[in-house]
């Protein structure tokens, strides 16, 4: 065989691999859902945000600080009645642009139903972004999600 053909199957086979790859991990980008409620309009930068679980309950929402920056530490808080929840998670997405994978778990605080943790938002190159904020919550072997949108600011100098 000459050099150019064990090259190019070496490439082939390298292209089938990433592909295979990129099959096996791409779930990880997109959270599990058993249950979905409706998209909110509640604006996340003007404060928490309600919104009514499938199946009963509801899950208040905040991020701070407000409005939302990209590039700087955020506290993120939910807290969820009605029903028993195991876990919290919040993925973050942007809706126009891909910004890999950013999904923070948030811890289950003193008070029953209240969970919080820390976050951050990359930047865009555009200054500000569309963001997609789902909250994934586990209850009774279901994960619920709950989405949020809303507008990050860019950081100053951007």
């Amino acid at each position: 065989m000459s050099k150019k053909i064990i090259y190019d199957l070496a490439i082939l086979g390298a292209v089938i691999a990433l592909g295979g790859l990129g099959y096996t991990l791409a779930p990880l980008l997109t959270p599990k859902t058993d249950l979905a409620a409706p998209l909110s309009d509640c604006d996340l930068n003007r404060g928490p945000c309600r919104a009514a679980l499938p199946g009963g309950g509801e899950v208040e929402f905040s991020i701070s600080p407000r409005p939302v920056p990209a590039l700087k530490p955020l506290t993120l808080s939910a807290r969820v009645s009605g029903i028993p929840a195991s876990q919290v998670e919040v993925d973050f997405a942007g809706v126009d642009m891909k910004m890999g994978y950013n999904r923070p778990l948030l811890a289950a605080a003193k008070e029953a139903g209240t969970f919080v943790g820390q976050g951050n938002l990359p930047v865009c190159i555009t200054g500000t972004m569309i963001w997609q904020a789902t909250v994934l919550v586990g209850s009774g072997g279901k994960n619920i999600a709950v989405p949020f949108r809303f507008e990050s600011a860019a950081p100053e100098g951007h």
